[in-house]
């Protein structure tokens, strides 16, 4: 039997990873849990993924099993004909002929056993060998260096400007994490910082709907203004997750604002940072049918999406 190991974020999305890579269903393997993973500490801190071992189910167990019926079958059968054939009683002679008649009966079956399975044993070991000779282990490994690939370090700035202070800050932070990343750091025109990290497959950094890449924000920004006359904007990116959740927020608030003027009653979006509450306020500024404000106190303070006072007018 043949064993291999897969990890992830989660222990489903682990499974999932193998089977797809190995070929096979459920069915067809057994799961044992390596790791069970952890978040860590408040999402930031120790967090491990999840890792299990797939083995592939022996075939021929199964097969064997199926010979074991089928001879026993063969076995059963000539039982039955002795019990339904009337022996006289008197003519002892002939039943022990037709005794040993039996045992010659079963000889020509005896090789019919193995012949019957004969070609669905071929077909299975021919299943056994694909997932084999199938590139399953060396896509692992090719899977495997884009996990744990060597980080090419960006440039080392500064330490004594505000960016150079972020990126070696973000750099023990990640370390201390276990997550192997590349820290980058730029100035836009403002003067603000803006950090990029790239190497983080898993997501480990992202977080749920980017809770711990915007903890991390908070963190850094609490670093580089420490005992700075001037405060400095800080914003932290990782794998492109920032464009990715902008862009579906702004479909969002298009949506919602749709929604409102349809059904003329007021929108009200879930609960969100105010990073986020920004981008869809800055999303439907210019509606000509909506406008936005925010309600609520931290961490339930959320966007509401309102007809404006002329579309009022003009729908009635």
């Amino acid at each position: 039997m043949k064993s291999y190991e897969f990890s992830a974020r989660t222990q489903e999305e682990a499974i999932s990873s193998g089977l797809e890579e190995l070929g096979v269903s459920i069915s067809d393997v057994t799961v044992d849990i390596l790791e069970e993973g952890s978040k860590g500490l408040f999402g930031l801190f120790g967090s491990r993924p999840a890792k299990v071992r797939l083995t592939l189910k022996d075939a021929e167990d199964d097969d064997n099993l199926a010979h074991s019926l089928f001879d026993g079958m063969l076995d059963e059968a000539p039982a039955k004909t002795e019990e339904t054939k009337p022996a006289p009683k008197k003519q002892e002679k002939p039943a022990a002929k037709e005794e040993k008649a039996a045992p010659k009966a079963e000889k020509p079956a005896a090789p019919k056993a193995p012949k019957a399975p004969k070609t669905p044993k071929s077909d299975e070991v021919k299943e056994q060998v694909a997932p084999a000779e199938k590139p399953a282990p060396k896509d692992r490994k090719a899977r495997e260096p884009q996990e744990v690939k060597e980080i090419v370090p960006a440039p080392q700035a500064d330490r004594a400007t505000a960016a150079g202070r972020a990126q070696e800050f973000l750099q023990e932070l990640t370390k201390l994490m276990g997550v192997n990343v590349s820290v980058a750091v730029a100035n836009d025109e403002e003067g603000n910082v803006r950090v990029n990290m790239e190497g983080d497959t898993l997501g480990i950094l992202i977080g749920r709907r980017g809770e711990t890449l915007d903890a991390l924000q908070y963190l850094t920004s609490l670093q580089v203004n420490k005992g700075q006359n001037d405060y400095t904007r800080v914003t932290l990116d990782t794998e492109g997750y920032r464009a990715k959740r902008e862009e579906a927020l702004i479909r969002l608030a298009n949506r919602m604002a749709n929604r409102a003027q349809k059904t003329g009653r007021r929108v009200a979006m879930e609960p969100m940072n105010p990073y986020e509450r920004r981008i869809l306020h800055s999303a439907l500024q210019n509606h000509p049918g909506v406008t936005t404000h925010s309600e609520g106190e931290e961490p339930n303070r959320h966007v509401v999406i309102t007809l404006k006072k002329d579309s009022k007018e003009n729908k009635e």
